[in-house]
């Protein structure tokens, strides 16, 4: 077994792992270690727990309890890889109806697939929505299908839209640091999971989608206005990695950073032939 880890933080965790187990291969007991949802990207295993048999094919969900024992089987394929998101348990009772989590496995339902899907292209670096807020969404979008029960509408009041706003200003003036959604969240005084809808609600976008487009404002008007490094940009306005930056601010501006320099400096040719592309 293969693993790697995605993304780490107080109420959250992100984790791929990849299996090589086959048919001939002995099963073993494990347990799980807090909450979680697995999403079977590719291949299929066998997954024995509370007393019944879960089959899971790609689209899939294996659903975890603390402390449950399972033991998972390859008698059909070779491998299997899964997206795994392991939750604390504020988070679990933030979002309600913790008995949901015994259920040992979903099948593939569309209405997770396509968040699972979001969350896989957000770990490649091809999205600028945050792992920590896919997983949020994604519980509770599970505890709605399993239970049946539809989350209330949020009606925004003065109060709140205040807080998002003045939330928006904190990362927007903080925007070259490491802010993950429980800091914002820890800022404005509330869960991180009411928190993502009040934000995404009065302000249409995400706190990360507003942390990263904040992030690439800066280093467009840094690149216009001065001539340091493109690397040295990428850093000083909070990218961690100068390829996701490169690959973010070209899906942004149709451009890489050096051409949306040139552009600046009076090459216009950059843009327009992008528009006589579009």
């Amino acid at each position: 077994m293969n693993r790697r880890t995605l993304f780490e933080h107080n109420r959250i965790s992100v984790t791929e792992f990849r299996c090589t187990a086959g048919p001939g291969d002995k099963p073993f007991a494990e347990a799980f270690p807090a909450h979680s949802i697995s999403y079977v990207r590719k291949g299929s295993f066998g997954c024995h727990c509370r007393g019944r048999f879960h089959e899971l094919v790609a689209g899939s969900m294996l659903i975890g309890f603390p402390g449950d024992e399972y033991v998972c089987t390859h008698d059909h394929v070779v491998g299997d890889e899964c997206l795994s998101f392991f939750l604390a348990p504020e988070l679990v009772d933030a979002i309600g109806d913790e008995r949901m989590w015994q259920v040992g496995s979903v099948p593939p339902l569309p209405e997770l697939m396509v968040l699972a899907e979001l969350a896989q292209t957000a770990a490649d670096g091809s999205s600028d929505v945050g792992l920590d807020e896919v997983g949020h969404l994604l519980a509770a979008r599970f505890v709605e299908a399993v239970s049946g029960r539809k989350t209330k509408p949020l009606t925004a009041n003065l109060r709140d839209r205040r807080r998002a706003v003045e939330s928006a200003l904190w990362i927007d003036a903080n925007s070259h640091k490491p802010i993950a959604l429980d800091d914002a969240a820890g800022q404005a005084g509330i869960s991180a999971f009411h928190f993502l809808r009040l934000f995404s609600e009065v302000l249409g976008v995400t706190p990360h989608q507003y942390l990263v487009r904040s992030r690439l404002r800066h280093a467009a008007r840094r690149l216009a206005d001065d001539d340091s490094p493109i690397t040295d940009i990428a850093y000083d306005v909070g990218f961690g990695d100068l390829s996701n930056f490169v690959r973010t601010f070209h899906r942004a501006a149709g451009a890489s950073p050096m051409r949306f320099r040139q552009a600046s400096k009076g090459d216009r040719k950059i843009f327009q032939d992008r528009l006589a592309l579009n």
